[in-house]
Parts: structure tokens; sequence; C-alpha cells
């Protein structure tokens, strides 16, 4: 984990977390599910050019996109993220 934590800490300081818009997300047009247990994933995120693999949780989903959370240190992150960036645990 705290290899994980200074992974995404160093990613950071090559720009803001990336996460996908209303627009791409479709949001008018797509339902929404929201996980009242998150489920645990690994997940690729960017910040800024820099792409990183982390544990996460998915809060919520589309059918396009999966709404992650995670943590390195202090810091909590959230972003959208392609749900085909997005593997459950055990696949």
């Amino acid at each position: 984990m705290q290899s994980q934590a200074r992974s995404i800490l160093e990613a950071a300081k090559h720009g803001p977390l990336q996460s996908l818009t209303d627009r791409e997300m479709d949001v008018r047009e797509q339902p929404m599910t929201i996980y009242p247990r998150p489920k645990r994933v690994r997940a690729w995120v960017r910040f800024g050019p820099e792409a990183v693999r982390v544990d996460a949780k998915l809060v919520r989903s589309t059918p396009l996109a999966a709404g992650i959370e995670f943590r390195a240190g202090e810091q909590t992150f959230q972003c959208w993220v392609w749900r085909n960036a997005v593997r459950l645990y055990g696949e």
C-alpha cells in the first residue's frame, strides 16, 4: 500500500487528476447505479499525462463509465474513468 501511495503522489506531481466530463459519460441518456456497498476494483487513472493503476472503490457507474474513489496518504481522490479501465478484484 505504501508503494501505491508513493506512485499516486508522484503521478499527481505531473498534473491534476483527470475525470470524464458529463458529455463524455452521456449522463442525460445513461442510467446511473450507486453502490451502497462499494466494490473493490483496480483501475487506471491519469494525473496529467501520467497513468497509474490504483486500488479503488467503485462507488457508482453508468454503462460507459465508473465513478471511483481511492486514497494516497491522507488524500482521497474521486474521478470518473471509462468502464473498461476498471477490473473487479478476482477478474
